[in-house]
């Protein structure tokens, strides 16, 4: 079993963590602290093709195997993890148009999402329905070519720059729920679609969360993705799987910066006249923070590289969300407890992490929700450990 990254992956890694330091870490404290957007980020990111990280290289993308794809978001979100989730909900979206979109559909779309011309995100929750996915009220009517769409949708990122925008409605009454679920292409500008406002957070600042309201908004029937009916929640749960390595790299990427904080700090903080990584206090923590750390990677890996494989992820997946988040909020507190005062100062990146990691528990599924989706695989035989 080989856990070394490829010389690829390697020289990969070593471009975004570049990118990382020379454009992001030196403006993040700043802009998150006045709510400014990255746009120039973004530019750059569309430069280096991390929008195509999901979509084929036959439509001008980077067709990423796994493994590169959570690296961009574990380094990524080493610097500011609010930027990586503008490439998060994006790259989800591109990855269901690439293996669910018709040849019509990956043609429009997918050259300009590559290139990063075009943005997208994805529309599921709804102020009544999170976890919950078949009790959206969000429906569709059918009108000769095209589809009226009524419904709300909240904590949508890339809401404002999103073209298209996915959507996931009912398109009929069907029992069970998710037989008559199905997904819409929304264009920008379409009469009817309304992004109304952006909604305070505690963290993942740097991109937008917002609700958006589409009133009698007409879409056309050529942007129902796969062209059929009905097949809109299989559609999703099969692109919430990479989306969960994608949430579970997040995590890491904040794990691993809180670890690299607290270890720094505490050999350059003196007390009593050495440094504090001298007592042993610290030491374990810094012990342990490093154990879940690797940990996290490890699981990161596997599911990652399972997916590679062209297996179903559902609890590899789930497992290393679920993990990693809780490493992220572990690291995150203990860098702060490891800081003493100045980690409680907005002057320190520690006080950013710990804000942004309890998303990490909530994003793609909670973790109580992982926990049955990994005992289900386990309990049914589809998958097994040892």
């Amino acid at each position: 079993m080989d856990f070394d990254l490829s010389e690829e992956q390697r020289l990969f890694r070593d471009v975004l963590r570049d990118f990382v330091d020379r454009e992001i870490r030196p403006v993040a404290r700043e802009w998150e602290a006045s709510g400014r957007y990255p746009a120039e980020i973004v530019a750059t990111m569309a430069e280096m093709g991390l929008f195509g990280l999901t979509v084929p290289e036959e439509y001008g993308g980077l067709g990423a195997d796994m493994i590169s794809f959570a690296l961009v978001f574990e380094e990524i979100a080493r610097g500011w993890m609010g930027v990586a989730g503008i490439l998060g909900s994006h790259s989800l979206s591109c990855w269901l148009l690439a293996r669910h979109g018709t040849e019509e559909q990956k043609e429009r779309y997918l050259p300009d999402l590559a290139g990063g011309k075009r943005r997208t995100g994805i529309a599921l929750t709804e102020p009544d329905a999170g976890t919950d996915l078949q009790g959206i009220a969000t429906v569709a009517v059918r009108d000769g070519d095209a589809y009226v769409l009524n419904g709300r949708k909240t904590w949508i990122t890339n809401a404002r720059h999103a073209d298209p925008l996915p959507v996931l409605c009912k398109t009929s009454a069907t029992t069970p729920a998710h037989r008559g679920m199905s997904v819409l292409l929304v264009d920008a500008g379409t009469r009817g679609f309304t992004v109304e406002r952006d909604l305070p957070k505690l963290g993942y600042k740097g991109t937008e969360s917002c609700e958006v309201l589409f009133e009698d908004c007409r879409v056309p029937a050529a942007n129902l993705l796969g062209g059929a009916e009905g097949r809109g929640m299989q559609q999703v749960l099969s692109g919430l799987e990479i989306g969960r390595v994608n949430v579970a790299a997040r995590a890491l990427g904040i794990a691993q910066e809180a670890y690299s904080q607290a270890l720094a700090y505490a050999g350059q903080r003196k007390a009593f006249g050495k440094p504090i990584g001298d007592f042993q206090a610290i030491q374990l923590k810094i012990a342990e923070m490093a154990s879940r750390v690797q940990a996290a990677r490890l699981l990161v890996r596997w599911a990652a590289s399972r997916a590679d494989g062209g297996h179903r992820v559902d609890m590899e997946a789930g497992m290393a969300k679920a993990y990693a988040a809780e490493a992220a909020v572990f690291c995150s507190l203990a860098a702060m407890q490891v800081h003493g005062g100045y980690g409680y100062s907005t002057e320190f990146e520690v006080e950013r992490l710990y804000r942004d990691a309890p998303l990490m528990m909530i994003g793609e599924g909670t973790n109580d929700i992982q926990r049955i989706v990994i005992a289900r695989a386990l309990l049914s035989g589809a998958a097994a450990i040892g």
